[in-house]
């Protein structure tokens, strides 16, 4: 199985009176997110699910990459709120039949602890916004056991 993990693009401040589920994406945010999943999709992305945080900068990600990746199964799920804990998610995974690709949209630092679970590691991982980290498994039972295969940052995928 193959897992993206999907960091939120760039999204508006955080401001008095805007509650931090509403925060939307801006324009750089967008334009970030759609560079690194065409370069994905040159690498092989084709997603069969997206698993999306439901707070709205998340799930603008994850419909850009819907779109981009022409996945029609977009799914929200509470085990990518930034506070969840990442053996929640990969129950969630674990649950999932007949897939073999899913893009995991969510937030930071949350991912970062969803990586070092998946690759069975402690380690850090400096994930920024809009940027994608895939990992393969070898399977869905036990644990993750996952491989680091590479990362795309915004600044990669424009080219910088």
């Amino acid at each position: 199985m193959e897992l993206y993990i999907l960091r939120h693009g760039e999204a508006q401040p955080r401001e008095t009176g805007l509650a931090d589920g509403s925060r939307k994406l801006i324009a750089k945010g967008k334009r970030d997110v759609r560079a690194v999943v065409k370069l994905a999709r040159k690498a092989g992305l084709r997603p069969d699910l997206i698993l999306t945080s439901p707070l709205r900068r998340a799930a603008e990600t994850a419909a850009i990459a819907a779109g981009l990746c022409h996945c029609e199964s977009v799914v929200e799920t509470r085990s990518l709120l930034p506070g969840a804990n990442p053996q929640a998610a990969w129950k969630e995974i674990c649950a999932l039949r007949d897939v073999q690709q899913v893009v995991l949209a969510g937030h930071e630092p949350h991912l970062g602890h969803l990586i070092a679970f998946l690759l069975e590691a402690a380690l850090m991982v400096d994930l920024k916004k809009g940027a994608l980290v895939r990992i393969s498994t070898p399977g869905k039972s036990g644990p993750p056991r996952g491989v680091l295969n590479w990362m795309i940052t915004p600044k990669v995928a424009r080219g910088a």
